[in-house]
């Protein structure tokens, strides 16, 4: 018996079993604790230090301190003003560099002129300083929303732009020769074969992009704006409260975190096609 009837022979017997049964999910309480260990334990040690008098806490002011401080903002409803109002831009900004990056990355991908014509000065625009494009926007547009808006979308284009085109421009070509061998008419190859294929690497820029777009409204908000997370940020460093800046840095994760769940949640289903090693965990 050869090596290839040997081999021919495993396979069989490995196709011949029962698949292996899914491992159910942990439960979602299960998955929210498991990520709020390491938050917590160090909140706690920095909390137990301040308290014991190994450090002052003025300006690193203990966990303690820094939710009385989101108490304080939220019952006076200025947190909620401030939340509302970067959350208001990062969406826009988000929808717009979201829906630029997505349509061109695949113009990109899929047209080679087009990339050798404009893909090296994208490139070259990627790697300009977020806060090199502040006094033009203002310049342009003003310091009221549209600059804002300009700012992140910017942000937000780039990784979305990237991650479209790269995923289109690595299409399995076997994937469309079998699509032309059966007869595949162009909607069908976009809709069956190519849109399959890109989703899984488009939702992965789009958190990119979103990610991103919380970084670029903070200095968006550096812009003049009045209200704002980024704005209780400067505000705190121009009075000298570490308390609110924390305070402030604390509402940045919480809301980012929320908003990367939600899209995770949106682009579930156009991925749940996939049968990668994570379902199986």
């Amino acid at each position: 018996m050869t090596v290839t009837d040997l081999t021919s022979e495993a396979m069989e017997r490995v196709a011949a079993q029962p698949a292996a049964p899914h491992r159910r999910p942990a439960g979602f309480s299960i998955k929210v604790l498991l990520g709020l260990v390491i938050p917590v334990l160090l909140a706690l040690a920095w909390e137990g230090t301040v308290r014991a008098g190994f450090a002052t806490g003025r300006l690193m002011p203990p966990p303690s301190r820094i939710f009385s401080t989101l108490a304080a903002l939220a019952k006076s409803g200025e947190l909620w003003l401030h939340t509302c109002a970067t959350l208001g831009r990062v969406l826009g900004g988000f929808g717009i560099g979201a829906a630029a990056g997505t349509l061109l990355g695949a113009a990109m991908g899929a047209s080679g002129l087009a990339r050798r014509l404009l893909d090296p000065t994208l490139h070259a625009l990627r790697a300009v300083p977020s806060i090199a494009w502040v006094p033009l926007f203002i310049l342009w547009l003003g310091i009221f929303e549209a600059s804002k808006l300009a700012l992140i979308g910017l942000g937000v284009f780039f990784p979305v732009y990237l991650g479209v085109e790269g995923a289109v421009r690595s299409v399995d070509r076997k994937l469309i020769e079998v699509g032309r061998s059966f007869r595949l008419s162009r909607f069908e190859m976009v809709r069956r074969v190519l849109l399959p294929a890109v989703l899984p690497s488009w939702a992965i820029s789009l958190r990119s992009g979103l990610g991103l777009g919380f970084m670029f409204v903070v200095a968006a908000e550096f812009m003049g704006a009045s209200e704002g997370l980024g704005y209780l940020l400067v505000d705190g460093q121009q009075l000298g409260k570490p308390d609110q800046i924390l305070a402030a840095i604390v509402a940045f994760a919480l809301l980012g975190k929320a908003a990367d769940s939600v899209l995770i949640l949106l682009t579930k289903p156009f991925i749940a096609w996939q049968d990668t090693i994570h379902t199986r965990l």
